[in-house]
């Protein structure tokens, strides 16, 4: 009953999540400032989504997922976690790495399987936009980071000649809750 929703929240959500760290411009000048950005965007992010336009419209969701940056002189990040639907739970996974300027990556096993591929995109300040593909699906993500604990995302597809937006995710960083104090 859940299941077609279902997998768009996990191939769409995870797109979304993940690419909150993709990036595309030259590559002298904008790998320090995209790796900064990768930096920003790790940690823990948890939050509702909903699907705003299509046959599932109205359907809620919760994603639940943990990014960390790739090592090394690129820019990247890898993302794990999961998005709910109702009593469904669908693991998440992307990993998006930069070569040679260009980003790429995948989200669960990309396009030619359940997932998504990533395919353009540009960080700039405080938001990344990204394109995204799915075998004759073409859309794109934008990610836009509120404030340091706050990260909005919008997931629209090209319909004939118009974007429409489909997904909306509002993420909250989740602090860890360790007792600090002094030893004396």
């Amino acid at each position: 009953m859940f299941l077609r929703p279902s997998l768009i929240v996990r191939g769409v959500a995870a797109s979304a999540l993940a690419a909150v760290a993709v990036g595309l411009a030259s590559p002298a000048h904008s790998g320090t400032r995209d790796k900064a950005f990768f930096e920003r965007v790790a940690g823990q992010w948890k939050g509702p989504g909903e699907i705003v336009a299509g046959k599932y419209k109205g359907t809620k969701f919760t994603c639940d997922l943990k990014g960390e940056p790739t090592s090394g002189h690129e820019a990247g990040i890898k993302l794990d976690g999961f998005c709910r639907v109702g009593v469904f739970k669908q693991p998440m996974s992307a990993m998006i790495t930069q070569k040679g300027g260009k980003y790429g990556g995948k989200f669960l096993d990309g396009a030619d399987g359940q997932g998504l591929d990533i395919v353009s995109g540009n960080v700039a300040n405080d938001k990344v936009v990204v394109g995204i593909n799915r075998k004759k699906l073409n859309g794109a993500m934008i990610a836009r980071l509120q404030d340091s604990e706050t990260m909005n995302i919008t997931i629209s597809v090209k319909v004939e000649d118009t974007m429409v937006p489909v997904i909306g995710v509002s993420l909250n960083r989740q602090m860890d809750n360790i007792a600090v104090g002094s030893i004396k």
